[in-house]
């Protein structure tokens, strides 16, 4: 073969095998980040259910299924809410036994292949938890965005913004807790949610173009009469409220900010995510580097996704070392930057986004003190 035949080849061997990479990493960033809510997250194994009874059920035994805690239980047909582990009792040497609270959805048998979900509730407000609520529709920059308002007479509202993995109906475990303190609740499906504007793309930009939504959701509210704003988000929908209380042309309206397990190390999170569907240990970095260039974050800049200087609002932060999508390290270095401001409260044995579900009452006790003098 000639020399110039030989280099020909060569380079459109060279131009191939890069373009099959880049083909490769949009595919496999495309999968970390498509919104898929009943798709099980890192650290959330399928687990089988070995008996159950009005009251308890037996499900394998794992670091899961052990969890401290209050958990939705969610399989194919069916949904559940299972409390704290039940000492003591009798069961199989592989499996662990707790408290059934209540089948919400379809039914529980032995054999079901079911996981764990911080999603506890199913349905509206008013059908879960009896409490008046109205639909509305929020003008976004994309079409109406659905939302539920929880009415109370207070003038400072919380505004929830769900994470990954979940839908609106995640936030409702805190809903009765807002209510008890007569707090407006504005419950928001954004972006590639059910029933709200789906992107050209299709895939969630772990906050980056998603907290225009909440910024919407900020005009609405102060359109209907709402004097100050309390955002609170979990997981990506964190980030959303970091990003809204730093870039909203309303951010002067938001009193206070609630970050539950905050997506700040982007790099780390679409690793975990990727790795979780199935992508192979070799193609993450390209995964990275494609989920990076979707979501329009340069391959350069730093990987936190808003700068806590930025900030000037109280904030809560709910994290811990067991979350497996979020580093708990970046929330501990974000909260240290500003400790004067950012308040870091810890939740030991819960996954991600999770942390409410892990130990309620601290939790709450938690957010009374922060929230009363916002109120």
């Amino acid at each position: 073969m000639r020399p110039g035949t030989t280099a020909a080849v060569v380079a459109a061997t060279v131009i191939g095998a890069g373009a099959a990479a880049v083909a490769v990493g949009r595919y496999a960033g495309d999968i970390a980040l498509k919104p898929v809510s009943d798709h099980p997250l890192p650290g959330d194994p399928r687990l089988t259910v070995h008996s159950v009874t009005e009251e308890r059920i037996a499900l394998t035994r794992s670091l899961a299924s052990l969890r401290p805690g209050t958990y939705g239980l969610t399989g194919s047909g069916c949904h559940a809410v299972i409390g704290d582990v039940v000492h003591g009792a009798p069961h199989p040497a592989d499996a662990v036994v707790r408290r059934l609270e209540r089948v919400t959805h379809g039914t529980l048998k032995p054999g079901h292949r079911v996981r764990l979900t911080p999603q506890v509730h199913r349905g509206d407000p008013r059908d879960a938890l009896g409490l008046d609520c109205a639909d509305v529709d929020i003008p976004g920059e994309l079409g109406p965005l659905p939302a539920w308002f929880v009415p109370a007479v207070r003038d400072t509202w919380v505004i929830t913004a769900h994470g990954l993995g979940t839908t609106r109906e995640h936030p409702m475990v805190l809903i009765p807790f807002l209510h008890r303190h007569r707090l407006p609740v504005l419950d928001l499906a954004y972006r590639n949610d059910p029933g709200a504007p789906r992107t050209a793309d299709g895939i969630h930009h772990l906050g980056e173009t998603e907290w225009r939504d909440l910024d919407a959701a900020i005009r609405y509210a102060v359109g209907h009469g709402a004097r100050d704003i309390v955002l609170h988000g979990w997981s990506a929908g964190a980030t959303m409220a970091l990003r809204a209380a730093t870039h909203s042309a309303l951010r002067d309206r938001v009193s206070g900010l609630i970050l539950d397990s905050p997506v700040l190390d982007r790099n780390a999170t679409v690793r975990a995510l990727a790795a979780a569907r199935g992508v192979p240990r070799a193609l993450l970095p390209l995964a990275v580097r494609a989920a990076e260039g979707t979501t329009g974050m340069p391959v350069d800049r730093p990987a936190d996704a808003a700068d806590p200087a930025a900030l000037n609002v109280p904030t809560l932060l709910f994290h811990g070392p067991d979350d497996l999508i979020a580093p708990w390290t970046a929330s501990r270095s974000f909260a240290a930057r500003r400790p004067e401001l950012i308040t870091l409260h810890a939740v030991p044995h819960a996954p991600h986004a999770a942390m409410w579900n892990a130990d309620p009452s601290g939790y709450e006790e938690a957010l009374r003190r922060f929230l009363t003098p916002l109120m």
